[in-house]
């Protein structure tokens, strides 16, 4: 219904121009105000246009706004000007009725389900751990963060690919078995090895006769898959690093580099003379000694050029890399990475290389996110897996659900350092914003089910009278379920989930304080207005069912309530279906 009111404002804007005889601007700015007492839109299109038009700019408002009234336009209540010539609207609650008639129409199903996307193939990679060992909490934030993004995608028109990179290539896959070897043995773990009590554990579940690579390599990869399909984090392919430096497609994008005139030989480039890999991503960052085989990445504004293949005649990490990329793009004309901030200055590189298979630099978007700092008992928590300071991501889906610990990890942008206090996040206290969200669809099928126990009936929706939704809570929530559109095309431009988040909860309030002023099922109640907060009810249901499956979290019929130390008291959803 935003996307209608815009569109309606907008032509009546157009037509204003034309009706006081001047052509009409190429776009036309329109804006919800920072403060509802300014109307509910506005636009500066007087300002924008008062030069090219040689009129003052409020006398240019003035004439348009004259010119709107003429008209009257759907829902538009007034037209008022503002400061140096801006021009605000003010709309009939009329608007927000259609919003929920909208809403309940289209349904879970088609309620703010976008064609931005248009169908294109988009891949998203995300996670992409070594299969070293289970995933601790610091890899929640990018699972979180990349099943959301891939949701927000899917809802706005793209067709996306979620893609899980392994990164099973490297002396860390060695150390890894090798230290699975020693703890099997009852020997200390070599140096550079894996302590952690995982190892342990791990190394009583193998085989004797088992090769501890191969076996540690599957069960790593396994536990991991596990892990993320519990927390509602499932991928459409997992590629091995190994798998593509022995498919040959390594070796055929080098043909390629060279056949585009990009690779030469040199002892030591045009550039410096390091691999540079990501530090979370290989080892292999040794110098070239002797002839090395370079991309000439400078051509396309890296900084240096870039070793392909070592002196001793070994790949750098880079190399195979590049091979999956261009690989990737079989999966999606659109490549989208979540990469750690180590990664940083890894990106201007990938982009080089893919201009130089003669790909258009747009069609790889690097998405780079902070890491999260984990407090226990005030201390900062490290997580290593080779010291043994680790929190397995498993352990807390264990301690507060898969639902908190990836809300948890979406309250704020990827790019912000995010800090999250584990004591607080297994207290199960309600004001945990999952918890509140939860608490406000459980309550929704609460009424739902306190109605059915009273004999009272919703009607058929064409049935009910929605103008009779005029209390302010009322219509608050039907304003907060008519932005939803709006926040989705945001979230997938800035690819920023995190707003739905905020959406979701900014919803979960709004129905929240409309269920505390206007009763629904007290027998004092007017059955028509009764039915028409029915309706509103099942409206916001629907919003916010469709707000925590972009998120990818459960949407319950029932929860526990918790007292003000955090204690579960009930398994009912409210206290009263009363007041």
């Amino acid at each position: 219904m935003s996307a209608a009111i815009r569109s309606s404002l907008t032509a009546a804007v157009v037509a204003a121009f034309g009706a006081i005889g001047l052509d009409a601007p190429v776009s036309v700015n329109l804006e919800r105000p920072a403060r509802r007492d300014n109307g509910d839109w506005s636009t500066n299109v007087a300002l924008a246009s008062a030069k090219a038009a040689e009129r003052n700019p409020r006398q240019l408002a003035t004439d348009l706004v004259a010119a709107i009234e003429a008209a009257a336009p759907k829902h538009v209540t007034t037209v008022e000007i503002a400061g140096p010539g801006f021009i605000n609207f003010r709309l009939a609650d009329s608007w927000l009725h259609d919003v929920v008639d909208t809403v309940l129409g289209e349904g879970f199903d088609g309620y703010a389900r976008l064609d931005i996307g248009e169908g294109r193939a988009v891949n998203v990679e995300y996670v992409s751990a070594n299969p070293t060992g289970p995933l601790h909490a610091g890899h929640a934030r990018w699972a979180a963060y990349g099943d959301a993004l891939s949701r927000v995608l899917t809802r706005a028109g793209f067709r996306v690919h979620r893609e899980f990179y392994i990164n099973d290539r490297g002396v860390q896959m060695q150390r890894f078995g090798e230290s699975l070897a020693a703890r099997k043995a009852g020997t200390d773990v070599p140096d550079g090895g894996y302590m952690g009590q995982y190892i342990i554990d791990w190394a009583q579940l193998m085989p004797a006769d088992a090769d501890p690579f191969e076996w540690g390599y599957a069960h790593a990869l396994d536990y991991q898959r596990s892990t993320l399909a519990r927390m509602n984090v499932v991928f459409d392919s997992w590629t091995s690093e190994r798998a593509i430096a022995a498919s040959g497609v390594v070796e055929t994008t080098l043909a390629e580099l060279r056949t585009a005139g990009y690779v030469y030989e040199s002892t030591t480039g045009e550039g410096d003379a390091d691999d540079d890999a990501p530090a979370a991503a290989s080892d292999d960052s040794s110098e070239p000694a002797g002839m090395a085989t370079w991309l000439r990445t400078t051509d396309f504004g890296d900084d240096k050029d870039r070793v392909l293949i070592k002196g001793d005649g070994t790949y750098t990490y880079f190399t195979p890399d590049i091979a999956y990329h261009r690989d990737k793009y079989r999966r999606g004309s659109l490549l989208i990475n979540i990469w750690g901030a180590d990664h940083h200055g890894y990106v201007r590189r990938m982009k080089a290389a893919m201009q130089c298979l003669g790909h258009d630099p747009s069609d790889l978007e690097v998405l780079i996110g902070q890491n999260c700092v984990l407090m226990r008992a005030g201390e900062v928590v490290k997580l290593s897996k080779r010291t043994g300071d680790l929190i397995e991501l498993a352990e807390i889906i264990d301690e507060v659900g898969p639902d908190v610990a990836k809300l948890t990890f979406l309250l704020q942008s990827i790019d912000t350092r995010q800090t999250v206090d584990l004591d607080e996040l297994v207290s199960g206290s309600m004001d945990n914003p999952v918890h509140y969200v939860h608490y406000a669809h459980a309550r929704i099928y609460g009424i739902g089910r306190k109605a059915s126990e009273r004999g009272m009936v919703r009607v058929a929706r064409e049935h009910a009278d929605l103008s009779l939704l005029t209390h302010e809570r009322e219509l608050e929530v039907a304003r907060v379920l008519g932005d939803l559109p709006d926040i989705l095309a945001l979230a997938c431009a800035d690819r920023a989930p995190h707003k739905i988040t905020t959406w979701v909860r900014e919803l979960a309030s709004t129905f929240q304080g409309f269920y505390r002023d206007c009763p629904i099922l007290r027998d004092d109640i007017p059955e028509a207005q009764r039915q028409a907060r029915l309706w509103l009810v099942e409206a916001a249901r629907i919003g916010l069912a469709v707000g925590l499956d972009l998120l990818g979290v459960s949407a319950p019929e029932q929860m526990e309530r918790f007292d003000d130390d955090g204690e579960p008291v009930s398994a009912t959803p409210t206290t009263s279906y009363e007041d």
